[in-house]
């Protein structure tokens, strides 16, 4: 052979072997058929996962319980509708339930509220407005969503953001045509203009799904397009304008995704800093048939610096309608999406299939690993959650306006998992095992768990509390990792320890809610117990 065709070869082995291996991973399918394609996933203490499709697609491929049906003379496509167009998954059973929603959840946007119910906001046409609840259940259950029929949001909310508050409310905030923001349960503020959501408008309107994060001083950083700012919410004060991050625009329909890095005990919680990653290039919505490489670039930038400045970094995908993903060892998975376009109806191209490892505490230049490649195209329309035993689920992808399935990038009715490499057979022997553990703490109090190793411990344990966020359209909003600070582990048996920790001083740092409690021994998570921080009396 040819030496200059035999180094090119061995180059090209090399290349396919790093995006293969490198990191490691692995892939499950969960279910061939969920009868619906999931737009927005949420997962409930009960271990539990809601999914939701829009409702004015026709006839999903999974019908209502025993005969029942939808009537909706605003339906665009069904007036009287036999199918679901949301269901409930049971990793447990590997099954789904058909639940009712009744109007259009068509690109809405919600959060759980301190309880645990999945307060679920807007969408188009009849469901604009709406105001629904789910309450989760016991898998074995039958609870359903509920619609308000008396109350209703004061905006129109179509790819609006919420985010729960310290108060145990949530804001709202956004939408196509809304640059204000309210509060349910309903404020005595009302309706709040927002300008920099009228600031950032643009041709494409790439401001929509604004990224919001809640700050450990109970201020909020929201980012719309390529700008972002500091917002005290109860004086509609800007405290902070931040730089604009270089590069492309980062918001809906450019699909870019952002995480609100872990809060770390360590520094006593007083430090937040934001990730920014991927998007598409201005004009690629407008312009489809161009296929425009998307965004290569992730910008952090540290919110609570006296002057904030954006670093860059260079992931190894282009990636444009890509989930980030907080795992419960602090690192940050990036997975799904596209390589070239944009969000849209058939508007992107070339699936990023490779996840990528980011490590936000290692050396410049070695926080990136591509990790083990999928085989499913999970494009527009496509979420990722993390699940209680450290996988992350999968769902959807329909980059169409309807079901179809005979085209190049057909409807995704199929669930599936990714392991990420702490879940490696070889990882195994550091794994710990949480076998007892509060299921409701207060604010500042001590949290004491019981675990158990394969193996004598070498050295410390982090407990870490992981939020369960809404996630739609590669943004998981409310999501949030705390390390708490924590003593031990004291061996109370053989390979039997007792760790405690302490629960996060006000709300600010961590809402009032349910939230998934990992302990960790050298990045191996142990399964997660669910564990509620209540509101304060």
């Amino acid at each position: 052979m040819n030496p200059t065709k035999l180094l090119g070869f061995i180059f090209l082995i090399f290349i396919f072997s790093s995006l293969g291996d490198a990191g490691g991973g692995s892939w499950e399918l969960l279910l061939q058929n969920a009868g619906i394609a999931s737009m927005h996933t949420a997962l409930t203490h009960f271990g539990t996962l809601v999914l939701l499709d829009r409702t004015d697609i026709g006839a999903s491929l999974l019908n209502l319980p025993d005969g029942t049906c939808r009537n909706d003379p605003l339906d665009l496509m069904l007036k009287h509708d036999c199918s679901a167009h949301s269901v409930l998954y049971d990793p447990s059973t590997n099954t789904v339930r058909p639940l009712t929603i009744l109007t259009d959840t068509w690109c809405s946007s919600g959060q759980f509220m301190p309880d645990g119910t999945l307060l679920q906001t807007g969408g188009d046409y009849d469901g604009a407005t709406k105001i629904r609840t789910f309450t989760p259940c016991d898998p074995s259950g039958t609870c359903d969503w509920v619609e308000s029929s008396t109350q209703f949001l004061q905006e129109a909310r179509w790819y609006a953001t919420n985010q729960l508050l310290p108060e145990g409310q949530q804001i709202i905030i956004g939408g196509r045509r809304a640059f204000n923001y309210e509060f349910l349960p309903f404020s005595s503020l009302g309706l709040v203009n927002f300008t920099l959501l009228a600031a950032t408008n643009d041709p494409e309107e790439d401001n929509l799904y604004p990224f919001v994060h809640l700050l450990p001083d109970g201020t909020l950083f929201i980012f719309a397009n390529r700008d972002s700012i500091v917002l005290d919410y109860n004086t509609n004060t800007v405290l902070k304008t931040l730089p604009t991050i270089p590069g492309e625009p980062r918001n809906y329909p450019s699909a870019g995704s952002s995480v609100l890095l872990p809060l770390l005990s360590a520094n006593q919680f007083l430090t937040a800093e934001i990730l920014v990653c991927g998007g598409a290039q201005y004009g690629a919505y407008l312009n489809p048939s161009q296929q425009l490489l998307c965004s290569s670039t992730c910008g952090r930038i540290m919110v609570t610096d006296a002057a904030p400045i954006w670093s860059m970094e260079t992931m190894p995908i282009n990636r444009c309608m890509g989930d980030m993903i907080i795992l419960p060892s602090q690192d940050i998975l990036i997975i799904n999406g596209a390589q070239q376009g944009s969000q849209g109806w058939g508007d992107a191209s070339n699936p990023a299939f490779t996840p990528v490892l980011y490590s936000p505490y290692a050396t410049v230049g070695f926080r990136f690993t591509t990790l083990t490649p999928g085989t499913i195209p999970r494009m527009y329309h496509s979420t990722a959650n993390l699940l209680p035993d450290g996988r992350i689920f999968l769902a959807g992808s329909n980059p169409h306006q309807f079901y179809s399935f005979n085209v190049e990038f057909p409807t995704e009715l199929r669930l599936e998992a990714f392991s990420p490499p702490y879940l490696n057979d070889t990882q195994s022997v550091m794994k710990p095992t949480i076998v007892a553990a509060p299921q409701q703490v207060n604010y500042g109090a001590p949290l004491t768990i019981l675990i158990t190793t394969p193996v004598v411990l070498t050295g410390l344990i982090e407990v870490n509390l992981v939020s369960s966020p809404f996630v739609t359209h590669s943004f998981a909003q409310g999501q949030r990792l705390l390390s708490l600070d924590s003593s031990g582990p004291v061996q109370t048996a053989e390979n039997t320890y007792e760790i405690t920790a302490t629960a996060p001083l006000t709300p600010m740092i961590a809402p009032p809610s349910y939230y998934m409690l990992f302990a960790v021994n050298q990045g191996i998570p142990s399964i997660a117990a669910w564990v509620q921080l209540l509101a304060p009396i």
